[in-house]
Parts: C-alpha cells; sequence; structure tokens
C-alpha cells in the first residue's frame, strides 16, 4: 500500500492523508482546511498536479475516514463532493452531529463573503467574487456531504472492503475524536497502520482519556506540542477558580474569554458550572455569545454516554452540565452588544479563540481599554491574529478600523486545551513496540516541534521516525 501526506505536513492545520491499497482502492483520512499561510512553514509547496481543488482525482476516492470534526481535519469535505466525490464518509455519532454545525457555520460565512463582493461596482472585485464562487462551498454542498455520512460506533471493526477493516478508537480531544487503525489484508501479507488525530490529554472536563492503541505497523502520529510541556499544572476547576477571583470578586471586574464554540466553550461552562455548584462561588453573571457554541452544547447534552464518569456522574446529581443559576446564552446580536451595557461583574465567554472574527471581537473592543476588565487567552492563537497581538503585549491595537489604547489586563493559561502535550504524545507512541513497529510519521505541528519530539522519540528506543514533506508519498 501506498500512503501519501497532503496535509498538515510540517504543518498543523490542512490534515489530509491518501492511502492507496491494491485493486486501486483509495482512502482518504480527513479532509482539512488549511488555515495556515502557504510557505509559513519552511517549506517548497508542491506543484498542482491536478486542475480541481485537491492534488487528485475527486472521484477517484471510494472512501473517507474523518477523525473528528474540527475543520481543519473536516472543512475541504464539501469541496469533495463538488469536485465528484460520490462515496461515504465514515466518523463516530459525535463528530458527525459537530461536523455538521461547524460546515453550516462555514457555509454561512463563505455565502457573507460572497454577498459583500456581489454588493461592490469595481470589476477587479466582481472577478475576485467569481474566483470565490469557485473556491468557498456553500449550504447545498453541506447537505450533500451530510446525507453521505456513516455514523459508527467506537471499538468495533468495520469491514469496508474485501481484507480492509476500520476501527475507531477514542482519542479524547474533543466529544466523538477518535484513532483510527486500518488493517489490510494485501498479497497474503496482513499489515496495520494508526491515524492517530489530535491526540487528547488526561482528566480534561467532560471528556474521556485517550485510549490505549492495539499494535500496528505503522503510525501517523500528531505533534502539536512535541516540544513542550503544558504550562498549567494546575486543574481547570483551580486555574479558573483562581482568576475568576482576582478579576471579578476581589474587585468588580469584567472578564472577557474568547473560546472556540465546539470543545473549549463546553469545557468552560462545565467547569463554571462545577465551580458554582461545588465551591459555592458568588453568582457571578456569565453569558455565553455563540450561536454555533449554543448548538454544539445541545449536541454535548445528546451525547452524555459518551463523556468521562465525572461528568456523567455531576449530570446525574445534578440534572444538567451546562445550565446554572445566573447562566445565559445570547442568541441574537442585539443580546450580545446590550451586555455592553451590564454594569455588575460578569464572565463573557465568545468566539472565536484566537479573537479573529466572531461576535468577541466587539467584546474585546467594547473592554480593551478598560483598566477593571481582563482578557483571558485559553489557546493557541496563530501569529498576526488579534490573540496573538494581545499576548505580545502591543499597547496600541486596531479593530475594524478603529486603534483602541490596551488598558485592560491580558493573562493566558492552558490547562483548557485540548491537546495532549509531549508526555501524553510519548505514552501514545509507548504503546507500540519499537522491535515491531516499522514507522513513526509525524504530522500536525510546526517543524520545529516536530524535531524535536523525533529527538525525544530516538531517545525513547523509537528510531524509525520520518517527517514527510507535503505531498511526499511512501510506499508501505
Amino acid at each position: 500500500m501506498k500512503l501519501s501526506f497532503l496535509g498538515a505536513a510540517r504543518q498543523v492545520t490542512g490534515s489530509m492523508y491518501l492511502l492507496e491499497l491494491e485493486d486501486d482502492y483509495r482512502i482518504l483520512i480527513d479532509c482539512g482546511s488549511d488555515l495556515e499561510r502557504s510557505g509559513s512553514n519552511g517549506q517548497t509547496p508542491p506543484a498542482v498536479t491536478h486542475p480541481g481543488f485537491f492534488p487528485f482525482e475527486a472521484s477517484s476516492i471510494n472512501l473517507v475516514l474523518l477523525t473528528h470534526a474540527h475543520v481543519d481535519h473536516s472543512g475541504n469535505l464539501p469541496n469533495l463532493y463538488r469536485e465528484g466525490y460520490e462515496g461515504q464518509i465514515l466518523c463516530t455519532e459525535p463528530t458527525f452531529a459537530l461536523t455538521n454545525v461547524l460546515l453550516k457555520d462555514s457555509a454561512s460565512l463563505n455565502q457573507k463573503r460572497i454577498n459583500e463582493l456581489n454588493a461592490s461596482k469595481k470589476q477587479r472585485v466582481k472577478d475576485r467574487q467569481l474566483q470565490m464562487q469557485k473556491d468557498l462551498f456553500l449550504d447545498k454542498q453541506v447537505r450533500e456531504t451530510m446525507e453521505n455520512v456513516v455514523p459508527i460506533g467506537f471499538n468495533r471493526k468495520f469491514r469496508v472492503a474485501d481484507g480492509v477493516d476500520v476501527t475507531f478508537i477514542p482519542a479524547g480531544h474533543l466529544l466523538g475524536a477518535a484513532h483510527i487503525v486500518i488493517n489490510v489484508m494485501e498479497n497474503g501479507e496482513r499489515k496495520s497502520i494508526c491515524f492517530s488525530g489530535d491526540i487528547g490529554r488526561k482528566n480534561y472536563p467532560l471528556l474521556v482519556d485517550p485510549a490505549t492503541v492495539p499494535a500496528v505497523d505503522y503510525l501517523v502520529c500528531e505533534s502539536t506540542y512535541g516540544n513542550r510541556l503544558h504550562e498549567n499544572q494546575m486543574t481547570p476547576e483551580d486555574a479558573l477558580a483562581d482568576i475568576i477571583q482576582r478579576t471579578c470578586i476581589d474587585i468588580p471586574g469584567r472578564l472577557i474569554i474568547p473560546s472556540f464554540s465546539v470543545g473549549r466553550t463546553q469545557a468552560l461552562l462545565y467547569t463554571l458550572n462545577r465551580l458554582y455548584t461545588e465551591r459555592n462561588f458568588p453568582p457571578i453573571r456569565v453569558f455565553s455569545d455563540s450561536p454555533m457554541g449554543f448548538e454544539s452544547t445541545k449536541i454535548y447534552m445528546q451525547h452524555i454516554s459518551m463523556l468521562n464518569k465525572e461528568a456523567r456522574e455531576f449530570y446525574k446529581e445534578n440534572e444538567t452540565l451546562f445550565d446554572f443559576q445566573n447562566f445565559q446564552f445570547l442568541e441574537s446580536s442585539k443580546a450580545s452588544k446590550a451586555v455592553s451595557n451590564f454594569a455588575e461583574p460578569c464572565i463573557i465567554i465568545s468566539s472565536s479563540g484566537m479573537v479573529q472574527g466572531g461576535r468577541v471581537e466587539y467584546h474585546v473592543a467594547e473592554n480593551i481599554s478598560n483598566p477593571y476588565a481582563t482578557i483571558l487567552i485559553i489557546g493557541y492563537c496563530a501569529e498576526g491574529t488579534l490573540g496573538w497581538r494581545l499576548l505580545n503585549g502591543q499597547q496600541t491595537l486596531s479593530i475594524k478600523g478603529t486603534d483602541h489604547q490596551v488598558l485592560a489586563n491580558v493573562e493566558k493559561i492552558d490547562v483548557f486545551s485540548g491537546h495532549g502535550d509531549r508526555n501524553d504524545l510519548i505514552n501514545f507512541v509507548r504503546m507500540q513496540s519499537p522491535e515491531t513497529l516499522k514507522n513513526i510519521f509525524l504530522v500536525h505541528g510546526e517543524y520545529e516541534s516536530m524535531e524535536s519530539f523525533k529527538a525525544t522519540l530516538a531517545e525513547e528506543g523509537f528510531p524509525q521516525v520520518i517527517i514527510p514533506k507535503k505531498g511526499e508519498s511512501f510506499d508501505l
């Protein structure tokens, strides 16, 4: 069999891998959006070998496997169908539901961008609009995509072709996220390969710990935190309690938390619920300002049986995970803006996590010059985003064309990161035997992180580590 690395190679986003078996059976694992600038990862992009959106003929793919819902893994699935793919997508039930929410949101944003260009009278903008219509999927493509998804359960071998079966194993990281193990009988020889997806961390709010992966011949492993450990060693409850005490209780302040709508927001709300329920925190008002966060939270409630034991027991005792005193979802943009007039201490959770687009830009703009406000960054912020500029201590920031003096406090914690750190990644690889594992391929990480993790794995007795370039293929 042949494995090609078409995305998330020497960079973090755009996961996409092509596994070609005998009899020309082709499996695509993930089909994610590339959220990084071309060439920023120190490698030269390969030449385009196919005139369409992908470097292959979409109709030649027989099956798609999806590790989890995040758009850097799922975001180009509608384009795959638009290019001529006619097959199925296999994933877990929660991944199906969350992917539907994320892709619909992307389609809505794409339509807004096209409408804005349509309103222009400039010909060069019109030309750009025509190009965007070719590149951006809309709601029609999302519907077609979701109609072809087949949800399957965890830890069950699923036969997809003669001599080929797949198993989805809980990965933590996000509700429904999976490691995918593929077993292939080829020329009388059995071969196996595991795609890690994104590896979660132990004891994360709501989510199960990453499960054990059986011995395989080949391992495709993410390396996002391959060169570092999580900075905060406190529990999520302790870390959030400390910040709320300092920013909303000791002083009558306002806490703004930029947060991704799918996964991170639910972990925050659950942790806040536990603080108010179990630690008798004062009933500070909490506003969640994200329509997509609202939809995602409903999906979490529909899959309580797939959450960790602690969350299930909390729900059994309290009959709720996310709803608590003085909590409110802000559904309309009018309600969102009205929060600016709320005079009491409060917590505002809003997307996006990098403070780039979304309603959170408005909340940051309204509070960035308030010395009694705190902006809490709880995840990775890509270079150039507003969140990145806040973390780098810029004294003046431009938000939607208006300059603002930064007088608010800016803090950061990483206890809500859904990615396992270097120790978690090492533990994942240690499930394999150095004597029987033929190759480890590192993906989904910055190149420096991959190089560092490769050296760490060599010290652990795994010298057979490859860092593939984008477009590179290997015969297995």
